[in-house]
């Protein structure tokens, strides 16, 4: 009976790192940096996707790539990098909530379903999912403002929305017309959508990562070698694939109807239920699923690129033990 626990406690060692092992400084800093370039590389696909979301039905643009198009022609490369100054400038504070709040939570919510002696597939769903929906709750006072301003600058210009000379004159108008709460216009959905989302795919990431673990047999002889770093690296990228997956089937009706809400004009201003009726009058139920190609491909690749970035600074970060 006393060998499980020690293969349980061998096989999460060996590949996990937890945040009491982490220099803060360096993680702060260090991850500051490589997020940022993660940033740079995947915001064109979130620019593609809220316009998809916003389009209005007469408008000939039908699939991502033809969105693309229309804006390298309309204004080349930079088109795709709207609102990223922005964007950038909010997503680093934001991140250092998230991730704080992400790790401690983590920490705890072990601590207290361990004492159930759940399979290890189960712990890891319950303490990252709740991890993941605290750590989304936290950053969300940050997150949103950031999210409003970008998504008014993405689709300037677009499909009848208004123009602006930059993230800081999208947010003298919100404030001007709408006062400091325009800022938090869709709160309550971004809240009901980034939560469950970071929920969902914080819990299936830690869970495929311990069931793909599990299947390769890791675990099991407690006199075993640790994993290569190549191998660590295919089950996490694995693991943040299925989590990106699964979070973006889930929830993207719920993030077309907050786009919506957050980037119309205050005099245009209607209720999620409004907007929700209006979809499905105009394309019935596939409408709130507008997007769904590009939310999928940008939430599995920075899902992906996001937990290798993470792991990979976990590493460079750790506390040598002396």
């Amino acid at each position: 009976m006393a060998a499980a626990p020690s293969a349980r406690a061998h096989s999460y060692g060996q590949t996990e790192i937890n945040w009491d092992k982490l220099d803060k400084t360096k993680f702060y800093v260090v991850g500051a940096g490589l997020f940022t370039g993660v940033t740079v590389a995947l915001y064109p696909v979130s620019v593609v996707k809220t316009r998809m979301q916003v389009a209005s039905k007469d408008v000939a643009e039908k699939n991502a790539f033809s969105v693309i198009r229309a804006m390298l022609k309309a204004d080349g490369v930079p088109g795709l990098y709207r609102g990223f100054g922005t964007v950038i400038t909010g997503a680093i504070p934001a991140r250092i909530i998230f991730l704080t709040a992400l790790e401690t939570t983590k920490v705890a919510a072990l601590k207290m379903v361990e004492p159930f002696k759940l399979s290890e597939p189960t712990e890891a769903a319950i303490a990252n999912g709740l991890a993941g929906m605290i750590a989304s709750l936290f950053s969300q006072a940050v997150f949103v403002p950031i999210d409003v301003v970008s998504q008014k600058l993405m689709v300037q210009g677009y499909s009848g929305h208004a123009k602006y000379s930059g993230g800081l004159d999208v947010a003298r108008k919100v404030i001007k017309s709408e006062g400091i709460r325009g800022l938090y216009r869709g709160f309550g959905l971004s809240v009901m959508t980034y939560s469950p989302s970071s929920a969902v795919w914080w819990a299936s990431y830690g869970s495929s990562q311990r069931l793909i673990w599990s299947l390769l047999g890791q675990g099991i002889d407690h006199e075993e070698v640790a994993p290569s770093q190549s191998k660590i690296m295919s089950v996490q990228a694995t693991g943040g694939i299925v989590a990106g997956a699964t979070a973006s089937c889930i929830t993207t009706p719920l993030d077309t109807i907050k786009t919506r809400l957050q980037v119309m004009g205050y005099e245009k201003q209607k209720t999620a239920r409004q907007v929700v009726k209006g979809l499905i009058m105009d394309e019935g139920w596939k409408g709130l699923y507008r997007g769904l190609g590009p939310r999928f491909f940008s939430m599995s690749a920075w899902g992906t690129s996001m937990i290798l970035t993470y792991e990979y600074l976990k590493r460079l970060c750790t506390i040598e033990e002396l």
